[in-house]
């Protein structure tokens, strides 16, 4: 089989496992894990913040960055697009008491332009906006990613309108290693980032979110009342770190197939395709007939597995351990089954 449905399903490499079963532990919620708290301070200094706080998930690392920058009735500017706003079953509602104000941007990202004449807060009767959410790369944007310029912007527009950067940066990764614009310029730029292990880097659990220290020792309590509070963490974290350094150099690699694997999209009478949205390794495109749970049907006959988002849509998501040999099967099969 081979499974193009997310880059979340990877296994861990026995070197990972070796990298597990050496590390040394202690207890996190006493703060005595030392793989953990190296980790932390690894990951942190990489983006130039001052802390960072190991988690279960991104959905966990985007809503405690959201929960330290608000208070009930206040509301969170995203893109219509946002993993927060789509994929994170209305938690910044429950959690935080927030209002999420969905914005349409281009292919998942927010602009100055979009952003425009949204903020509120000046009358009682209206929410009181604190905070921009963005997301890169964008996943339901097909993975593409800000540039300095647009970041740039939009930090500007958030500083003049006295609102707070929140970065989930689930992917941020790949957008690394597509944009070249490094860590720390990210760390400038949003006050709070949520970063993934799991996703593209092949790690079986975590994420990471950064900030100041004085939001990071509130997120870790808040952590702890969500029940994220762990004991012998530094299991995760070390498989996390490994992912890190092992990993995040064959990202490229997964870009090119992905790429690869798009253009012999464009090539298929039966599909369509957008090619200047692929930029990393999410593709997505459109079935012109029959919609898109048929050709899935045909696809995982084949052995071949994506998945829907939406009617006509699919979405196919390359990794490290879909080499060239898959690939060279999954085109062939696109080939014979859409052109």
């Amino acid at each position: 089989m081979i499974d193009l449905r997310s880059d979340t399903i990877t296994r861990p490499t026995q070197g990972m496992l070796e990298a597990m079963t050496n590390a040394a532990v202690g207890d996190d919620v006493f703060g005595e894990d030392p793989t953990v708290n190296a980790f932390q301070k690894k990951v942190a200094e990489l983006f130039g913040k001052e802390a960072g706080l190991f988690v279960s998930s991104g959905t966990m690392g985007n809503q405690l960055g959201i929960k330290v920058h608000t208070e009930p009735g206040d509301e969170v500017l995203i893109d219509e697009k946002g993993h927060v706003f789509n994929y994170e079953t209305g938690a910044a509602s429950f959690l935080s008491g927030v209002q999420l104000n969905p914005l349409k941007g281009e292919r998942g990202k927010l602009s100055v332009d979009v952003l425009k004449n949204r903020v509120r807060g000046l009358y009682e009767w209206e929410p009181r906006t604190k905070v921009i959410c963005i997301e890169n790369t964008t996943n339901k944007g097909g993975g593409v990613c800000y540039t300095e310029q647009e970041l740039n912007g939009i930090s500007e527009f958030a500083t003049d309108h006295e609102l707070i950067i929140h970065l989930d940066g689930a992917r941020i990764w790949n957008a690394i290693t597509a944009s070249g614009v490094k860590p720390k310029f990210f760390g400038e730029i949003a006050e709070t980032i949520s970063v993934c292990f799991s996703k593209g880097l092949g790690a079986p659990v975590g994420s990471m979110l950064l900030g100041p220290e004085e939001k990071i020792r509130k997120a870790r309590r808040l952590r702890k009342m969500m029940g994220g509070g762990m004991r012998q963490i530094g299991l995760l974290a070390a498989a996390a770190d490994y992912a890190l350094e092992k990993h995040w150099p064959l990202l490229e690699e997964d870009h090119r197939r992905a790429k690869a694997f798009a253009q012999t999209v464009s090539e298929c009478s039966q599909l369509s395709i957008d090619l200047d949205s692929v930029e990393t390794n999410i593709v997505i495109f459109d079935v012109k007939e029959g919609g898109a749970p048929a050709a899935l049907a045909k696809l995982a006959d084949q052995g071949i597995h994506m998945v829907q988002f939406g009617a006509d849509t699919i979405r196919a998501t390359f990794h490290f351990q879909v080499g060239d040999a898959e690939l060279e099967k999954v085109i062939k099969t696109i080939k014979s089954l859409f052109r």
